[in-house]
């Protein structure tokens, strides 16, 4: 089958960009003719305000890859549409509502030449703009099918579209590491990725306990400020270490090799690679039981779990994992996360979509 995927990749960092490259590698590897349409500029800045692009790949780039769309050029989508008609598959990777009125572009120069799917990885933002559900709206009509990556954001596809719509669990695309696993315990807990009021940092910095201390690594999406005020007014600045920007491949298993835990403090969740990705490194996960989280972490096994939205409940999950013994045995539970089964799984719902 001929298959052309629309979505970020290299030099695009972050989950999007990776999910985007190894759905190619894997479909090619199924043996079909595979090729990526991706972005030369994909959002206005202002719309993205932190970081966009790596100038190292993370993960290895796929090779029949075309840089052409741009955010500026609507004659280009067109034109990709016109490119891909050859197609038998044409995915659109949906990460934001930004992107819609692109596809619906690529849409119009494809025609009904192939089949169009829109993978989503959001069907709406965590943080909602009036725009985003008439522009859904429009693109989740116009494609053949829908794949989202769980029951509850089919519901809101199904709100929104009388296409067919199926669930995948979103699989693992993580960097492997060989780093060696520490085996002490650091009193010190990691928050990682980009920080987004959904993510609940300040939950966990007003939950965080005595003798306790928190490395928060990322991308901060609105500015520094209102957490530096926070962490002022709590009285953590010994304690809380701010690690503001992308954190590059080759230093993420020294931030995981010097925590305890990884903490996931959502107030809201779709699908997410982090519960994995501490997993890949050793680590636990404590994390609030929303969108697919509580799906990878077994309770009291490689992790705990708590309910969102409670300062309190968060600390005494804290507080129970850090009893006499409890790091250890929690650590001892961690498994690496074997890919194959859950890429089997997506791919076959991709393809029967």
């Amino acid at each position: 089958m001929r298959i052309a995927i629309v979505g970020p990749t290299y030099p695009y960092k972050g989950g999007g960009a990776q999910h985007t490259t190894e759905l190619a590698h894997r479909l090619a590897a199924l043996g079909h003719d595979v090729v990526i349409e991706s972005w030369r500029a994909q959002y206005p800045s202002f719309l993205y305000p932190g970081r966009q692009t790596i100038s190292a790949p993370e993960g290895s780039p796929y090779p029949k890859t075309a840089r052409r769309l741009d955010w500026r050029r609507p004659d280009g989508w067109v034109a990709a549409g016109r490119r891909l008609r050859s197609a038998d598959l044409v995915v659109l990777a949906v990460l934001s509502p930004v992107q819609v009125p692109a596809y619906l572009g690529i849409l119009l120069g494809l025609g009904r030449k192939a089949k169009a799917v829109a993978l989503c990885h959001n069907v709406l933002p965590h943080e909602r703009k009036p725009y985003d559900q008439p522009l859904m709206r429009a693109l989740l009509k116009r494609v053949d099918a829908v794949l989202t990556h769980s029951e509850q954001q089919a519901a809101l596809a199904r709100g929104l579209t009388g296409r067919p719509v199926s669930v995948a669990g979103l699989p693992p695309h993580l960097p492997s590491t060989t780093a060696a696993r520490s085996t002490a315990v650091h009193r010190r807990l990691l928050f990682f990725g980009i920080v987004r009021p959904y993510k609940g940092l300040d939950l966990l910095l007003r939950a965080l306990p005595d003798g306790v201390a928190l490395t928060v690594a990322g991308e901060f999406w609105g500015g520094l400020d209102e957490t530096r005020a926070l962490v002022a007014e709590l009285g953590l600045g010994d304690r809380v270490e701010l690690r503001p920007g992308y954190v590059a491949a080759e230093d993420v298993p020294a931030l995981f090799a010097a925590s305890d835990a990884l903490v996931l403090p959502y107030r809201t969740a779709t699908a997410s690679q982090n519960v994995w990705l501490g997993h890949e490194h050793g680590v636990p996960v404590i994390a609030t039981r929303v969108g697919a989280l509580a799906d990878h972490v077994t309770d009291g096994v490689d992790g705990l779990l708590v309910e969102p939205g409670d300062a309190g409940a968060l600390r005494e999950a804290i507080e129970r994992f850090y009893a006499s013994g409890e790091p250890e045995r929690l650590r001892s539970g961690v498994k690496a996360v074997d890919p194959e089964p859950f890429w089997s799984a997506y791919t076959g719902a991709l393809l029967g979509a």
